[in-house]
């Protein structure tokens, strides 16, 4: 009988601008390099996901989160890895900063659309054929009008 998974809780932030989301390309010596995810981390220890997302996100890419709501949980296990993994989605519509790797990874603004075409994580394939589907947050339109 195989030993049980692990569990980890992830926060995962989908950050919008000009109806493109943000995706980190994994670097080489991190596990399932090349593939595609969405910033994020661990969880800490008694630490909520919201907290999580926010410290993770000023760790990764140097911004400050002003506005995120929590989307939806997706839940995957890596069993060659030992690990089930818990994410917790929060779309991201406003923060202050540019984004920048901060952790070698590749950084990329994506259409939704465009999305399903690249190889992201598997844990993530269901909310990136669900962005492709839905509509952006509203915080994707500026000033009345759809940018």
């Amino acid at each position: 009988m195989p030993a049980p998974l692990r569990g980890i809780d992830v926060a995962a932030g989908i950050l919008w601008r000009d109806g493109r989301f943000l995706a980190a390309r994994r670097p080489p010596d991190k596990p399932h390099a090349g593939f595609w995810e969405f910033p994020g981390g661990k969880l800490e220890a008694g630490e909520d996901a919201l907290h999580a997302l926010v410290r993770e996100l000023t760790e990764e890419l140097d911004i400050r989160v002003r506005t995120a709501a929590f989307w939806r949980c997706a839940e995957h296990d890596y069993p060659e890895r030992g690990i089930h993994v818990r994410l917790h989605f929060f779309h991201v519509t406003a923060f202050d900063g540019e984004p920048r790797s901060l952790e070698g990874q590749t950084l990329r603004w994506i259409l939704p659309s465009d999305a399903p075409s690249l190889p992201f994580l598997p844990a993530d394939a269901a909310v990136v054929a669900a962005l492709a589907r839905e509509i952006p947050p509203c915080a994707s339109f500026s000033h009345g009008t759809m940018k």
